[in-house]
């Protein structure tokens, strides 16, 4: 298990330089947010391929059918996979614009604290989960933090810091469907197929808005530095990550693991202080800390409803 717990939390590492390495590119080149979101799902798309082939060759010997080169799903698999899809997409764009406009800490600590606070409360009306007083009081207290976040920001405000915000909120809103609609998903999809449908999905939503926008003009303004960053973010937190987390998830409990995840926004609050620069303030801390603490408990609470609720039946 400690293996396991250590994997996940050296993903969450891997994962929190994205927006780190996104930051220098925006600063250094015209690359825009939506065209760096598009070649990150392109740099991943074809080592998912070889992941999904592998699942669809292991299953396709334990059954004795023959090999196939794309997975068979039902329509409803594929609805499900789609909206997966689609949520990606928004959510790699809404995020990277959020980091390009107010910075990789504020913005992965808005955008990845509050979905799992916004997940245990969506599950009562939704998935029929009672809620718990420890659920309410974590979703005021991340309420709380997200506001002292803002307010530590508010010395810098002006329209584009605020819209900055508004996209990280997006961000949150949209992974919290993600989430929601991965815990409707009883498709029982192979993960590295999901994964590979999903990023075609958004890859194939994300292609229009950057050719209309022009994005794929702002190419020219990227040197051999700036290219290795883009392969980076595709190959290193997003296929290597991915990789680790499921490896390190088929030993460690949820509880725990959900818990563990939650070192990634705490993580680029250290990495974008140490080298962009960011600094959070003293309410901006206080609001982190509350944030995340929040997210620790509305996660454990959720997974531990969950597990009461499965052995009642």
């Amino acid at each position: 298990m400690i293996r396991g717990a250590l994997l996940i939390a050296f993903t969450s590492l891997l994962w929190g330089t994205t927006s780190i390495v996104a930051k220098f590119l925006f600063a250094d080149t015209d690359l825009q947010p939506l065209t760096l979101g598009l070649l990150r799902l392109v740099v991943a798309l074809p080592f998912f391929w070889l992941l999904m082939k592998g699942e669809l060759d292991r299953a396709a010997k334990a059954s004795g059918e023959r090999k196939r080169l794309w997975p068979k799903l039902t329509t409803r698999g594929l609805l499900v996979l789609a909206s997966l899809g689609l949520f990606q997409a928004f959510y790699q764009g809404s995020y990277l614009m959020a980091v390009d406009m107010i910075g990789a800490g504020i913005a992965t600590l808005i955008a990845l604290c509050l979905p799992p606070v916004m997940v245990a409360i969506l599950a009562t009306p939704l998935l029929g989960e009672k809620p718990r007083l420890v659920t309410v009081i974590a979703l005021l207290a991340a309420i709380a933090g997200t506001g002292m976040l803002v307010a530590s920001d508010i010395d810098t405000a002006g329209s584009f810091r605020l819209a900055g915000i508004l996209m990280a909120l997006l961000a949150a809103t949209v992974y919290t469907g993600f989430n929601m609609t991965s815990r409707y998903n009883s498709a029982g999809t192979p993960v590295f197929t999901t994964a590979f449908v999903c990023f075609l999905v958004a890859a194939l939503l994300l292609l229009p808005p950057v050719w209309l926008s022009g994005g794929f003009a702002d190419l020219a303004s990227l040197g051999l530095k700036q290219w290795l960053m883009v392969i980076y973010i595709g190959v290193v937190p997003t296929c290597l990550g991915y990789v680790c987390f499921f490896t390190g998830m088929k030993t460690t409990p949820a509880t725990l693991a959900s818990i563990i995840v939650t070192l990634e926004p705490l993580f680029v609050a250290l990495l974008a202080w140490l080298i962009l620069g960011e600094i959070l303030g003293v309410i901006g801390i206080a609001g982190a800390i509350i944030l995340t603490l929040a997210v620790i408990v509305a996660s454990a609470s959720s997974r531990t409803a969950s597990t009461g609720k499965e052995d009642t039946n």
